[in-house]
């Protein structure tokens, strides 16, 4: 039963103090001692105490000072401290309070304080860390559901866009490795882990407006005329009207990574023409993702660039079509790429891509 009892830590440099406290006390609970305010730092770092009774005028440390550190260590730091001494001036009990203790006994000692104010201080720290571990029970509740949540809206996020672009064989995979390669290379530019999140969610809807695009220009296995090329641009201005007047920040992300992710760097890319920290950021971020993703994967007309070629037209492209910092943190986490691209290798492909990738390299006249 002794293991059961509260652990009571008495510091007193005086041996009767010490005696007489423990007459006082054994009976209800686990005691400790220490003669010194050093001593008293250890066995409490080793023990941790219920409650600490601590004396104040002590030889080397004195009381304040030792309370004082014992609240600075996160493991003492919440354990109640009650000041014992015969300093009993109302500046005494100010300082032990600044210091952080929660009661103040004077001596000569009554047993019957001792052992009510104990009692209060032990019933209270008892609660207190019954209300925090509830507290923390129900936030990892909290924080578990919405994990849930945020998992099944990301998972709808994904088939959804899929759905949207599924008439020119967009495949899963794609959506997944561009979204993660936008995540990534927002984190390595130094974004928040908000602002790396809502571009993991909203990234898979950069091409959500290709779905009013008519099939004989998305399915179109030959190089678009240009006639055909301008319907096919409009697919930016459609996935920002579908996509607008939401509230929710990753939805309206969206929205700007849909009308800004075929923009470049250098004034001449679509639908605006936009040059370059006009183009959004995200925009600028979401581009390189979704063509090194088109480059390094099987299409209908080609295989799969080998890696030194893609990376090799990226570096090409740097300042032209994209923005040289974003260039530059895609190729300093070149390794994450590669690993994100491994662990969502798909030998599937759309045709859609043909057309960024020509738009790219082999530009309409």
């Amino acid at each position: 039963m002794e293991n059961n009892k509260s652990k009571v830590l008495i510091v007193d440099d005086e041996p009767n103090n010490l005696h007489l406290l423990s007459q006082i006390l054994h009976n209800q609970y686990q005691l400790s001692f220490a003669t010194s305010g050093i001593k008293a730092l250890d066995i409490a770092q080793q023990l941790k105490p219920d409650i600490i009774l601590l004396d104040i005028m002590m030889p080397g440390m004195d009381g304040y000072e030792t309370c004082r550190q014992l609240k600075a260590a996160p493991a003492t730091a919440k354990v109640p401290v009650i000041f014992v001494s015969t300093m009993m001036e109302v500046d005494d009990e100010q300082q032990g309070f600044e210091a952080g203790g929660v009661d103040y006994i004077t001596k000569p000692i009554s047993a019957p304080i001792v052992q009510a104010r104990v009692k209060t201080h032990l019933a209270l720290y008892n609660q207190n860390r019954m209300l925090e571990e509830m507290v923390q029970q129900r936030t990892k509740q909290l924080q578990d559901a919405f994990k849930t949540i945020k998992n099944a809206s990301l998972d709808t996020i994904h088939r959804l866009s899929r759905a949207a672009e599924f008439k020119d064989e967009e495949t899963y995979a794609h959506i997944v490795r561009m979204s993660h390669y936008s995540a990534a290379i927002t984190r390595k530019m130094g974004m928040p882990e908000e602002f790396v999140e809502s571009i993991l969610y909203a990234s898979p809807m950069h091409d959500v407006g290709k779905i009013g695009i008519p099939d004989r220009i998305l399915l179109k296995p030959d190089r678009l005329d240009s006639d055909e090329w301008e319907i096919m641009k409009q697919h930016t201005i459609n996935g920002g009207k579908i996509l607008s007047g939401s509230e929710k920040g990753f939805i309206k992300m969206a929205e700007t990574i849909a009308l800004t992710h075929h923009e470049k760097w250098d004034g001449s890319g679509y639908p605006k023409g936009l040059k370059g920290e006009e183009i959004p950021q995200v925009g600028r971020i979401v581009a390189i993702a979704d063509v090194f993703d088109a480059l390094t994967t099987k299409r209908p007309y080609k295989d799969p660039y080998p890696l030194d070629m893609s990376l090799s037209l990226i570096k090409k492209a740097r300042g032209a079509h994209f923005d040289p910092a974003v260039v530059d943190a895609f190729l300093e986490i070149q390794d994450e790429i590669l690993a994100i691209k491994k662990r969502y290798e798909d030998e599937d492909c759309r045709i859609s891509d043909i057309y960024s990738i020509k738009s790219m390299i082999f530009p309409i006249t």
